[in-house]
């Protein structure tokens, strides 16, 4: 089969100039009642401004448990996580969350969840306002705005928790699998806004999914897990221009390639 996808060592971070996000040397090991687990073992990736990077990996591979150490939810035992060249100590607004289950507040109307982070964070009320108006306008709800959450569909409440993030000037996301509870035809659509949110607003995002074919629509690279204990069994630059055409030969032959990777054979 001809080389499709560029595969890249494991510990690339020799390879990119300045990366906004650095995990090195990366061990998570929890307590379990027969001795202590290990999650994650070794884990070294870099992660340049503006790139948009995949982890896929089958359930159990640590894929979360990293997500969480870079958002600072919790601590390696081992190794360091670096954003912008200094240690990751907590979370920050710098690094924003988005999960499956949206995490919207549920109390607060659209425009208020987006205002939230610029609020807290004291702003004038006018530049609270004209953050939260540029956002709601970016995700295309500015009719919503003051709807509650309850009132809105699965994806419109994905894109409200996508907003959230931007206003509080998170310049890397992280996405914990955050279509998978959506429909077929919402997911798709939601694929494309993110990638026309991302491209506009110079993000950088590490995303977790399950899915192979999710991560060769919207990847630059893709990060490629192991389990037991989770570690990076590859790393592979995504070389097909986009927008990316699911029924095209070179698509289907990556989708192949990664589905041997994750099950250990060639994918039919």
């Amino acid at each position: 089969m001809p080389a499709l996808i560029a595969e890249r060592s494991v510990a690339i971070g020799a390879s990119l100039s300045e990366p906004i996000l650095k995990i090195e040397g990366v061990y998570k090991r929890f307590a379990g009642s027969d001795g202590e687990i290990e999650a994650l073992r070794a884990v070294d990736l870099a992660v340049a401004p503006g790139e948009f990077v995949c982890i896929i990996g089958a359930s159990g591979c640590g894929k979360s448990t990293l997500l969480r150490l870079v958002g600072g939810f919790d601590r390696p035992s081992e190794g360091s996580i670096l954003m912008r060249g200094r240690p990751v100590a907590g979370p920050g607004p710098d690094r924003g969350m988005v999960f499956q289950d949206y995490g919207l507040f549920p109390w607060l109307t659209v425009r208020r969840n987006v205002e939230f982070g610029p609020a807290a964070r004291r702003l004038p009320r006018a530049e609270i306002s004209a953050v939260g108006e540029r956002f709601i306008e970016m995700i295309g709800l500015t009719r919503f705005a003051g709807a509650y959450p309850h009132e809105l569909s699965g994806g419109m409440k994905q894109r409200v928790a996508i907003a959230r993030v931007l206003a509080n000037e998170a310049s890397v996301v992280l996405m914990d699998e955050p279509f998978g509870a959506l429909d077929a035809m919402t997911r798709e659509r939601l694929q494309i806004e993110l990638l026309s949110i991302w491209e506009a607003a110079g993000l950088t995002v590490l995303f977790i999914t399950h899915a192979i074919e999710e991560a060769i629509l919207l990847a630059d690279r893709i990060v490629v897990m192991s389990p037991n204990p989770g570690r990076i069994a590859a790393i592979h630059d995504i070389a097909l221009p986009r927008p990316r055409d699911i029924a095209s030969p070179a698509f289907n032959a990556l989708r192949r390639e990664l589905g041997g990777l994750l099950h250990g054979k060639d994918e039919p």
